[in-house]
């Protein structure tokens, strides 16, 4: 009779197995933070019956906190519950933005991109075309997860190489550079207007357009693509070596892209050029219709309207590719895939719901400016300059990352807390921003809470039936940890030049 002899876990095994226990204690996020904004109620009342104030940086005032278990909290609650909801920034402009993007994909026209690219790269750039491919798959949400990753692994089979490398190149660029992207997706509006909400706790008129990141964004795209070119060659390729793995010929059958459907790409580019045509109509000349009302490019109706052109861009391109490849019959179809679009937003509007009362009732208490003011106080007694201070924000966020999986319920928690902060130490809500992207993205790939995570561990085991969430994040932390390193090195770089962060994103800001 045999026995079995238990494997020793090693402690990496021990301290990831625990991640994952606390992060599958932790509520569902919607949940998390209805008990986050019952403590917001708590705590504004003991905090005002200790007499906690704060003296505003700017106008030397007074700040006291306001107890919300009152009679007139009461009232407040109940009066503004639904306005808390509805004028909730990020909501509108996610919903706008998704309908359009969602014509986009639920046409195919997402995914016939994906496939044009990467089955025209060259052998010898695959890798990088991969990664590239995996970034800008993430203007479209999930498509890069169901689409793309499952694709790596086949085309790398094709090319002769290990599957389970060609998927952990596509993983490492659609989870690994999740915040950056040639194009404004759903999570730029998304972040933008959370960050927005917790502006405004400092300066009330405050505002935090979309694309505020985004020439940070378009460089981060291409040092996650090299630098995950360079891992996947000189780390991950040589640990897997030569896919050993019985290979039938219908697993290697790439499908290329039809007549009707390269028809279709063709007048995706008619219509993107002749969009693009009209915008420099408008903006180039001095009195451009698109300038500002100033003459400016800055104040131009493109950038403050920058999720309703992405809605009219994304959605007519759908729309014709629809038609020509027969995707879209009528406009029941349309308006169905529209729908279909929206029904993916449930989840999320009950997230809001419960994120948008936390925010206000922070809000409302003053418990936020008082400790944006105080920890502003106490990390400003450290004497740390901005590169320390934003790369220690970075990690904290990264680790966060690993117990906490949604980007949008991880900012609306931290936002109301470090944005008014860092506010108060004159850095801009954009620079607080796009530091937490830094941290968010580079933990995502080894981040069991991630939602996509199981998903990655079901493809993994169609080419090794043993792999599990300790083959996943021992073949990613080599692109976790080099991403980290890449893009502190990055955003140093960017604060020692000044430069902005994207067209209405600059690095400071003033009280």
């Amino acid at each position: 009779m045999g026995t079995s002899v238990k494997k020793k876990k090693s402690y990496v095994d021990i301290f990831l197995n625990g991640v994952e226990r606390v992060g599958n204690i932790l509520p569902h996020p919607a949940l998390l933070f209805g008990i986050f904004a019952i403590i917001v109620l708590a705590f504004s009342a003991i905090f005002a019956w200790l007499g906690t104030t704060a003296n505003h940086p700017a106008t030397n005032e007074t700040i006291e906190v306001i107890n919300l278990m009152s009679v007139d909290g009461l009232r407040r609650i109940l009066t503004e519950m639904v306005k808390n909801f509805t004028n909730f920034a990020p909501m509108g402009i996610v919903v706008v933005a998704m309908l359009g993007i969602g014509l986009a994909e639920k046409s195919d026209l997402i995914g016939a991109l994906i496939r044009k690219l990467v089955l025209a790269a060259p052998k010898g750039i695959l890798t990088f075309v991969i990664i590239l491919a995996g970034v800008i798959s993430n203007v479209a949400s999930s498509v890069g997860y169901v689409l793309l990753v499952p694709l790596g692994g086949v085309i790398f089979l094709v090319a002769k190489r290990h599957p389970l490398v060609g998927m952990a190149a596509a993983f490492a660029g659609v989870s690994g550079g999740f915040s950056a992207n040639l194009i404004i997706g759903t999570i730029d509006p998304l972040l933008a207007g959370l960050t927005e909400e917790a502006a405004r706790i400092v300066d009330k008129t405050y505002t935090v357009n979309p694309v505020s990141n985004y020439y940070f964004m378009v460089v981060s795209t291409f040092m996650v693509a090299l630098v995950g070119t360079w891992v996947t060659e000189k780390i991950i390729a040589p640990r897997f070596g030569e896919y050993k793995g019985e290979v039938t010929e219908e697993e290697t059958k790439l499908d290329k892209l039809s007549k009707k459907e390269k028809k279709g790409l063709r007048w995706v580019s008619i219509v993107s050029v002749t969009f693009l045509a009209i915008m420099l109509w408008g903006l180039v000349p001095s009195d451009g219709f698109l300038r500002g009302a100033d003459g400016g490019l800055l104040t131009s109706p493109l950038l403050k309207g920058v999720v309703a052109v992405l809605f009219i861009w994304a959605g007519t391109c759908g729309i014709v590719y629809g038609k020509i490849t027969g995707k879209f019959k009528t406009d029941k179809d349309i308006m169905g895939a529209m729908g279909e679009s929206a029904k993916s937003l449930g989840p999320y509007l009950v997230l809001v719901f419960f994120a948008a009362q936390f925010v206000a009732y922070f809000n409302w208490s003053n418990l936020g400016l008082v400790l944006a003011v105080n920890g502003a106080n106490a990390i400003n007694s450290l004497n740390l300059s901005v590169i320390p201070l934003m790369l220690m924000f970075a990690l904290f966020c990264g680790l966060i990352n690993l117990v906490m999986g949604s980007a949008s319920a991880k900012w609306a928690l931290l936002a109301p807390i470090f944005v008014p902060m860092f506010m108060m130490l004159g850095y801009s809500p954009e620079l607080t921003q796009v530091v937490y992207r830094i941290g968010d993205s580079a933990t995502n790939i080894i981040s069991p809470m991630m939602s996509f995570f199981a998903l990655i561990i079901v493809y993994f085991q169609k080419y090794d039936d043993k792999a599990g969430i300790g083959t996943i994040v021992s073949t990613m932390l080599p692109y976790s940890m080099i991403f980290m390193v890449s893009w502190m090195i990055l955003l140093a770089v960017w604060l020692l030049t000044g430069l902005p962060l994207g067209p209405t994103g600059g690095l400071y800001f003033s009280m």
